[in-house]
């Protein structure tokens, strides 16, 4: 169900999910899939981009993120690619490309994986959680259970601390030597987060870390860039972008040594061209 004029759809289980869907309507498509706890307002710098390059641009709001509804329930990735999947869907995408940072990575793979069969040209994966972050006996060089249960316990405590000390440390490598914080960035990625649902949020942490995409990626036809920065503290590169290049079909892996995690929004200057010359290649 849709409603004219209204940036909303809503999900196969009734779920309103926001959407943004700019430019000319006979161009090819390029939709992007935020990170978490963030928004689709995380891909601002991308979307002006590839809108000036002559691309239709859509992002949309996770549920419980942003302006999506602050639901209960489908807090998970299957539901994650589900009404990625409804967007995509009431808006007819073909020979789109998508685009997926971190968990929405993971959201993009799943999506293409189950959804995407003759709509999807092509995928990119930046800082993207696949093909799984927790470690496992089959993911050995994963993240301890224990990294994910202090980030729940931070979020349940103090949400908002919680939130402005990854923005001003890990997540876009400001607490390394040398980095000067953009105080903007800090606090755009503070809003954001503070925007959507604190339980959507808790309960996507373990929907990202230890959802595995190995099936998902193995399924992936279409060429796929997978870029991620080599000084990743939240998503590191060894574990996720190696990885997942050894399971896909058609990959292109770049690693950007010393990049940070958010390196789409600390470097957008470098990142935006090569999704554009990988678009067009």
């Amino acid at each position: 169900m849709h409603v004219a004029g209204d940036s909303y759809v809503y999900s196969k289980d009734g779920t309103r999910i926001f959407f943004k869907d700019w430019g000319p309507r006979d161009a090819q498509p390029i939709m992007f899939h935020h990170g978490w706890p963030l928004s689709s307002d995380d891909w601002d710098n991308q979307m002006l981009f590839f809108l000036a390059n002559g691309y239709r641009v859509i992002a949309h709001d996770r549920r419980g993120h942003g302006r999506s509804a602050q639901v209960s329930q489908g807090h998970d990735m299957d539901h994650y690619a589900a009404d990625a999947a409804a967007v995509v869907e009431h808006l007819d995408l073909r020979n789109a490309i998508h685009v997926g940072h971190s968990t929405g990575g993971g959201e993009a793979a799943r999506y293409t994986a189950r959804h995407g069969n003759g709509r999807v040209a092509k995928l990119v994966l930046v800082g993207a959680v696949p093909p799984i972050m927790v470690k496992t006996p089959n993911n050995p060089g994963g993240q301890p259970i224990e990294v994910f249960d202090a980030s729940r316990a931070a979020l349940a405590a103090n949400r908002s601390q919680f939130y402005f000390d990854v923005a001003s440390g890990p997540f876009y490598g400001f607490n390394r030597d040398g980095v000067k914080p953009s105080e903007a960035m800090i606090q755009n990625w503070w809003r954001q987060g503070m925007t959507g649902a604190a339980n959507a949020h808790y309960q996507s942490i373990k929907a990202f870390s230890e959802t595995d995409f190995t099936e998902d990626l193995k399924l992936i036809e279409v060429p796929t860039l997978v870029l991620h920065g080599g000084d990743d503290q939240m998503v590191p590169a060894a574990d996720s972008a190696e990885l997942t290049a050894k399971l896909l079909k058609n990959p292109t892996l770049k690693i950007y040594a010393g990049l940070p995690h958010g390196m789409a929004t600390t470097h957008a200057d470098v990142i935006n061209p090569d999704i554009l010359s990988f678009i067009k290649g």
